[in-house]
């Protein structure tokens, strides 16, 4: 194969970038091959089988339907397995991820659910044995968060979480309820791809840095230098701010990767606009305004409306369990690229 040719190429070897995607780009291709491969054994006995059945002997005869079905159900599934091999990967899949969740409608209760999904999403993260790191959170005084941002570093990291984004319900009764009502409160998640700077190039004299010293709750003052950074993107207007480091640089760069980040978010999401009604289908809307979840406490149920999935588990999913609901969610929007594909091709 020409890729095997290019790995053990010393030029390739010594360019990083080069070498890593090419290993990739190769692991991809050989599940493809081996898979054919299979597929094409299983194929030939399957034709092998049937010319049996035109043999004189009953026994034989039976023996080969046996067979015949058995084999049809595996090139079947080999089938199956082929058409999703061959769905055109997404580009971002692979990457890092940074995390937004931000309490929506419902003042503090919502403020209390930030830092539960967030716990829910650090524990997963856990598990998978990736990395997480805050860049910038904005606590509330009774425990929750009005906003956190965080990288979350691990291969795959995109493509598990990035059916995430969307606006999550929770059904509970606050802790402040006297007579125990259930208030339903919302908050968002936006799951964007990490930009390297080769991808997103930013103009220094596109952006404006100010620089503030950085409050916590209730304005007290955190640290008495000029920390905190306010980077301001003149030509979309995107800001981005982060103070939880004491070091006016490291967060300047915390910020620079958020910004990046949301400008190719930005990038990917004009791409989107401009095909098809059905070619967007093939990732899901990703609108940040849809409702995507609900947790229901006192059921202990949590619903994902978009796949109509309701599970009884609250808790169990609340401790970063939540591998279910994101294999039935690719599930579905592989069957749903599958399926556009072949209109595609159909038509």
């Amino acid at each position: 194969m020409e890729l095997e040719t290019l790995l053990s190429d010393p030029d390739i070897i010594r360019d990083r970038d080069i070498y890593q995607k090419s290993v990739r780009e190769h692991a991809s291709l050989s599940k493809i091959v081996s898979v054919f491969r299979t597929y094409r054994q299983i194929a030939g006995q399957l034709e092998e089988s049937m010319s049996f059945l035109k043999d004189g002997d009953p026994e034989i005869k039976e023996l080969a339907r046996d067979e015949i079905e058995t084999l049809g159900i595996q090139k079947e599934n080999l089938e199956k397995e082929l058409r999703k091999l061959l769905i055109p990967k997404d580009a971002n899949d692979d990457k890092n991820i940074i995390l937004e969740i931000r309490a929506g409608t419902g003042g503090e209760e919502a403020a209390l659910f930030v830092n539960d999904l967030f716990r829910m999403y650090s524990r997963y993260a856990e598990n998978k044995n990736w990395k997480v790191e805050v860049l910038t959170h904005h606590p509330t005084g009774v425990g929750g968060l009005k906003e956190i941002i965080a990288m979350i570093q691990g291969k795959g990291a995109y493509s598990c979480l990035k059916y995430e984004s969307g606006t999550h319900r929770v059904q509970r009764v606050p802790v402040t309820e006297a007579q125990g009502r259930i208030h339903t409160s919302a908050v968002t998640v936006a799951v964007l791809p990490e930009a390297e700077e080769v991808e997103i190039n930013i103009d220094p004299g596109d952006i404006k840095v100010d620089v503030f010293r950085s409050t916590g709750p209730g304005g007290q003052s955190v640290n008495t230098t000029d920390s905190a950074v306010r980077i301001t993107h003149l030509p979309t207007g995107l800001v981005v701010t982060c103070q939880d480091e004491k070091s006016q640089f490291k967060n300047k760069s915390k910020a620079m990767k958020v910004l990046r980040a949301r400008l190719l978010d930005s990038m990917i999401r004009d791409q989107h606009e401009k095909r098809s009604e059905e070619r967007k289908s093939q990732i899901g809307s990703g609108d940040r305004s849809e409702r995507i979840r609900t947790y229901n406490f006192p059921q202990a149920r949590v619903t994902d409306h978009r796949i109509g999935l309701t599970l009884y588990k609250l808790e169990y999913i609340l401790q970063g369990n939540i591998d279910e609901i994101i294999g039935e969610l690719t599930s579905y929007y592989q069957a749903q690229a599958l399926q556009n594909e072949e209109s595609a091709k159909a038509n």
